[in-house]
């Protein structure tokens, strides 16, 4: 028998993804993300909403392990200008966003929508077509089960809107970098 050695592939490093959220739902939907990708996903809730500052991400991370491959993520509602613009402004972060707010995203799994909504809008038709009463912060089985079949035809449809109008999201560039960091 010869003396063969081992050679090691090296060890694939997934991007860590860090997610300063507005809310409770973009929490809770960055979650479900979470357990559908398998990704190191770091989700920081809304402890600090609309005064998030470049320091605080820095401070957050420090004493973490972090890697060049890191990605940091705004998740947020863009119905608000003020902090819309705040958020424009850094530029270590990738800016995800809907208008007039994340359940505009959840509309698209069911249908397209082209004309100016409002978030009370979106709600009510969430709960009609999931046939139960859709409630801000939670995402029952039913939209659950929605979310992942039909995220292919919600991100065709989100491509088509004009980011930080109402009606507009472009979730489906977080989705994309989930896939990418998946496929590697």
């Amino acid at each position: 028998m010869g003396n063969s050695k081992r050679t090691s592939r090296g060890k694939k490093i997934n991007p860590h993804f860090w997610v300063f959220c507005e809310g409770e739902t973009e929490e809770a939907y960055v979650k479900h993300l979470r357990s559908q990708f398998r990704l190191p996903i770091e989700i920081v809730p809304k402890i600090v909403g609309n005064k998030i500052t470049e320091r605080f991400i820095k401070s957050y991370k420090k004493g973490k392990p972090t890697h060049i491959k890191d990605k940091d993520f705004f998740f947020y509602d863009a119905d608000i200008e003020p902090v819309l613009k705040k958020l424009q402004k850094f530029k270590s972060a990738i800016l995800i966003v809907s208008n007039p707010s994340i359940e505009f995203w959840f509309l698209l799994h069911y249908k397209n929508q082209i004309s100016a909504v409002t978030t009370g809008y979106c709600i009510k038709e969430l709960s009609n077509r999931n046939r139960t009463k859709y409630k801000k912060g939670f995402i029952d089985e039913s939209l659950k089960i929605r979310l992942i079949e039909k995220r292919k035809d919600a991100c065709k449809r989100a491509k088509t809107t004009n980011n930080f109008k109402n009606p507009s999201t472009n979730v489906h560039l977080f989705i994309a970098e989930l896939e990418k960091a998946k496929l590697k």
